[in-house]
C-alpha cells in the first residue's frame, strides 16, 4: 500500500540554481519513509524494543524535473520487495501528475548490539504488506 506525504518547497530547500537541492530530495525520501513507518505503528522506540533497526544500504535517485520555491509536491512511498533481512522501498515525488523524482532505497534490518543483519520479523512484515 502506498503512503503519501505533502511537502511544500521552502526557502531553505532551494539551492544556488533556484530550485530544490539534490540533498533536499534525499531528505524528503527519508522523511516520507519515516512517516510511513510511524503511520504503521513503527517508530524508533518500537524498533529499539525489537533490538533491531533498518539502516540504509543504498539509495538510487533519478532527478526528473526541478521543483521551485513554494511548489507543493506529494512524496509517495511503498515497500516494493522484501528479502530476509532487507527490503527495497520505492519513492516517487510528484507535482500534480508529473513525477519529479523516482527513488529506490535498500534498507537492511540490523541488530542494535552486533550490527549484523537480522531476519525481518513477521509482525513487522504484516504491518507493511
Amino acid at each position: 500500500m502506498r503512503f503519501q506525504l505533502p511537502i511544500t518547497a521552502s526557502d531553505a530547500d532551494i539551492d544556488e540554481l533556484d530550485h530544490v537541492s539534490n540533498l533536499v530530495y534525499l531528505r524528503w525520501v527519508l522523511e516520507v519513509a519515516m512517516e510511513h513507518s510511524r503511520a504503521k505503528g513503527w517508530d524508533h522506540p518500537q524498533y529499539r524494543a525489537l533490538g533491531s533497526v533498518f539502516i540504509v544500504r543504498r539509495h538510487e535517485l533519478d532527478y526528473l524535473a526541478p521543483v521551485l520555491r513554494g511548489e507543493l509536491v506529494i512524496a509517495e512511498t511503498w515497500v516494493a520487495s522484501w528479502k530476509g533481512a532487507s527490503c527495497v522501498r520505492a519513492t516517487e515525488i510528484k507535482r500534480g501528475e508529473q513525477v519529479v523524482l523516482r527513488a529506490a532505497t535498500t534498507w537492511a534490518f540490523v541488530s542494535l548490539t552486533s550490527g549484523r543483519p537480522q531476519r525481518i520479523p513477521e509482525e513487522l512484515l504484516a504491518a507493511f504488506v
